[in-house]
């Protein structure tokens, strides 16, 4: 069996290949695709081998991809070129013909607001859904994990450096939301790939997220436990917030992308309280207040 991992370098395909590993795969089983040689060698001091082939590069695909019988596709990050680079892995997949399971990370979208087309993260969800219908129709026997918006984007990118120190000041409003651990969801993942009983997989979409349903100041009250003080929420309108932002030298692209995710968050677009999560996990997946505390403690 060798199972191919796109994106080894992201700590999605990091987490993905410890759980392979720490599951008793034998490492040269596991092949990792990487950009350039350079960023092999980390899999090569573990055992693993690695390919170097680019999304941008169907052809690379097509050769990387030979005689790979599964293939966990994790989606491109390049938000620009995610369209293009999903289209390219997706034909060089099906071209070689050997790939018996793909198992892709998809994005969770919220079916009203999907119909309604107002999201203000549509540039998000597109690519996902184009790379879901070519996926259906390749032929290849596939998963779909639909993702929720990860626990860690809070922490990485919303909550800020200082959040122990400044508090939260980010425009989520009172929405909610189920957020679940990049690291869950790259074991759902494993989980699906090591299944004995590969074919109760087979075609099928999972809705990954969480039993629990958190704000951002449910997140401040966390955070106040953590620290013994007071850690406050503020949530500006966005005016307040892209002056503030831009006063600290942020660049735009960054602020943007924060005010889209900050307005799906006030309009409760990442409350999705159906999960197939902790099915896929054999247990419950990690609360907000486990990650905080194994974050910040």
């Amino acid at each position: 069996m060798s199972i191919l991992i796109t994106g080894s370098t992201g700590k999605f395909g990091k987490n993905s290949i410890e759980f392979l590993l720490s599951n008793g795969v034998d490492p040269k089983s596991i092949i990792a695709l990487v950009r350039d040689e350079s960023k092999g060698k980390q899999f090569q001091d573990k055992g693993l081998n690695f390919r170097i082939g680019d999304y941008s590069n169907e052809e690379s695909l097509v050769k990387e991809f030979d005689g790979i019988e599964k293939l966990l596709f994790i989606s491109s990050s390049d938000i620009e070129n995610r369209i293009d680079h999903h289209n390219n892995v997706i034909k060089a997949a099906k071209q070689v013909g050997s790939i018996k399971h793909l198992v892709y990370t998809s994005f969770l979208r919220k079916e009203e607001v999907e119909k309604s087309g107002n999201s203000s993260i549509d540039f998000v969800g597109k690519p996902h859904i184009f790379a879901e219908e070519l996926i259906e129709k390749s032929g290849i026997n596939y998963t779909i994990l639909q993702n929720i918006l990860y626990t860690d984007f809070l922490t990485e990118f919303f909550f800020g450096e200082k959040v122990l120190e400044n508090g939260i000041f980010f425009p989520a409003g009172n929405g909610i939301g189920n957020y679940a651990t990049r690291k869950d969801m790259a074991e759902a993942a494993v989980n699906i790939l090591l299944d004995e009983n590969q074919q109760n997989h087979l075609n099928k979409k999972y809705i990954i997220s969480n039993e629990e349903s958190s704000s951002f100041e449910d997140a401040a009250k966390i955070l106040s436990e953590i620290s013994g003080k007071t850690i406050s929420y503020t949530s500006p309108d966005v005016a307040t917030f892209e002056n503030t932002l831009t006063g600290f030298g942020v660049p735009q692209v960054y602020i943007q992308l924060s005010v889209a995710f900050g307005l799906a968050i006030q309009n409760n677009e990442f409350n999705i309280l159906k999960t197939d999560l902790s099915t896929l996990l054999k247990r419950k997946p990690t609360t907000l207040k486990q990650f905080l505390f194994d974050t910040y403690q």
